[in-house]
């Protein structure tokens, strides 16, 4: 018998309702084969941007019950829900008018030319879908990451179905999104199918070995994240597995920095890290800070910032106690102290701290293990003494999402750091905060592994190549053509 799914409210980590029932293998190729069945209803770009625009409608005029349910069962609370639903509705709409334009088809034309070696035929290149496209759910964003978000706008914009796979922490969401985009598909003359949504983790598991999917997108840890990658690598004819893992996004602050502002880098750090209660993938979450009298300002600062946040409910009580149990451990490790105890605040809520050591410290053998993501409000200081010393950190720091350098306009070693930071992540940032990341074009969400299992972003208007391929027509007739590729006139 199929096990329920349950919505839980984290604020007291008691059931609400039953939402739905966890997927066995033959729903979930029903559900595969549904959507496999529907690609063709996607060929026409301006059918795409209908859709899109319509969820997007939908969506708004139903703010009021989606922000609820979302907040039910994440905590997350109305106004950041209420900014998240929006920042999702406008990714719909911006890839709406990317569908519209097409310029992601990447049209390349080669005329006939003889005279070439070797003479040249008629070429025309353009991309097109891959076909049906798993997402997994994030836990962190229940709207912009999960079921109406930057995946399947993504993936719908390039002309792809989508099968779901619903967060657990968030099911009853799930399902009010998938129903409202199932709704948008009608409203707009597709098949409904075009959007499917199951629960549960041998769903999960399934939906990656599906022989009738052609790519997935997922967000998530590490563990569950690379588990899929490499059951995506093992299928007999494997396929693209673009997954957010896990970044401790780096933060280096100068001597020269910390010395003219250490209260605005406290402010600012301790906002970063402790956003929606530390549940960011681009929360920073390590960072190197000068020994000394400039250092010390820095941390006392820090200090008293973070003091001052009260503590909060996180997305599950899971997720709680792994936090628990990993800033424990890691607050025990021998040169580790702790400014601020990160812990317990109540039984359903916790409290921000972050930790401290000498950055000579993770030089020593085994140490670097301390250079790991920890999902919640906590990140780790290190204290440099010398230029020599930060290098020989960051050579221990794995890929990120983000790096940030905080200097002075005066800083010598500034552009040095940079060159350094760069090969650590997707996007570097100067003088800023990693947490909010903003849907445009030269948006990069992505990073060495294990931020991300494939060179791709999951925000901006490049996040739609992740789901197209390439094909070349050689001497076809005009009539025989993809409309995209005929001459004007044709």
């Amino acid at each position: 018998m199929a096990a329920s799914v349950w919505s839980v409210d984290p604020r007291t980590g008691k059931e609400r309702e039953q939402v739905a029932v966890e997927a066995d293998a033959a729903e979930v190729d029903r559900a595969v084969r549904a959507a496999h069945a529907v690609r063709a209803a996607l060929a026409d770009r301006a059918a795409r941007a209908r859709l899109l625009r319509t969820a997007a409608e939908l969506l708004d005029a139903a703010r009021d019950r989606v922000v609820e349910a979302a907040d039910a069962e994440t905590a997350l609370g109305p106004v950041r829900l209420t900014g998240e639903l929006a920042r999702t509705t406008a990714q719909l709409r911006y890839f709406a008018d990317i569908a519209d334009e097409g310029a992601f088809l990447d049209v390349r034309i080669s005329r006939p030319d003889p005279t070439t070696t070797p003479p040249t035929p008629d070429l025309r290149r353009m991309k097109i879908p891959l076909g049906v496209v798993a997402v997994y759910a994030a836990s962190n964003f229940p709207l912009a990451f999960s079921v109406p978000g930057g995946d399947t706008a993504s993936a719908l914009a390039a002309g792809c179905p989508v099968v779901i796979k619903a967060h657990p922490y968030h099911p009853a969401t799930s399902e009010l999104c998938a129903a409202l985009l199932r709704k948008a598909a009608a409203e707009t003359g597709l098949p409904e199918d075009v959007v499917r949504l199951v629960h549960g983790f041998d769903a999960g598991t399934e939906l990656i070995r599906h022989p009738l999917v052609a790519a997935a997108g997922f967000t998530g840890s590490v563990e569950g994240g690379r588990a899929l990658f490499d059951a995506a690598a093992a299928r007999p004819v494997p396929i693209p597995f673009h997954g957010e893992l896990g970044s401790l996004n780096p933060v280096v602050i100068t001597e020269t920095a910390a010395g003219q502002r250490p209260e605005e880098l406290a402010a600012g750090l301790a906002a970063s890290m402790t956003q929606g209660m530390g549940q960011f993938c681009t929360k920073p979450g390590f960072v190197l800070a000068p020994a000394g009298e400039a250092g010390d300002r820095f941390v006392d600062a820090l200090t008293e910032a973070v003091e001052k946040v009260e503590p909060g409910v996180m997305l599950a009580p899971r997720i709680r106690g792994r936090f628990l149990t990993a800033t424990y451990e890691d607050s025990q490790a021998e040169g580790v102290t702790a400014p601020v105890h990160p812990g317990p605040a109540g039984p359903h809520t916790a409290k921000a701290g972050f930790l401290s050591l000498d950055a000579g410290t993770l030089l020593e053998g085994g140490r670097h293990v301390l250079l790991r993501e920890t999902f919640g409000p906590v990140t780790l200081v290190a204290r440099y003494a010398s230029r020599e010393e930060i290098s020989a950190v960051l050579a221990l720091v794995p890929g990120n999402l983000t790096a940030t350098l905080q200097a002075a306009d005066e800083d010598p070693d500034a552009a040095s750091l940079i060159a350094e930071l760069t090969p650590l992540a997707g996007r570097i940032l100067v003088n800023g905060w990693p947490t909010g990341v903003a849907v445009a074009d030269a948006q990069h969400h992505g990073g060495p592994y294990p931020a991300t299992t494939s060179p791709f972003t999951s925000v901006g208007a490049t996040a739609i190549e992740r789901w197209l391929r390439p094909v070349t027509y050689q001497s076809t007739p005009q009539h025989l053509l993809p409309p995209e590729l005929r001459d004007a006139g044709e």
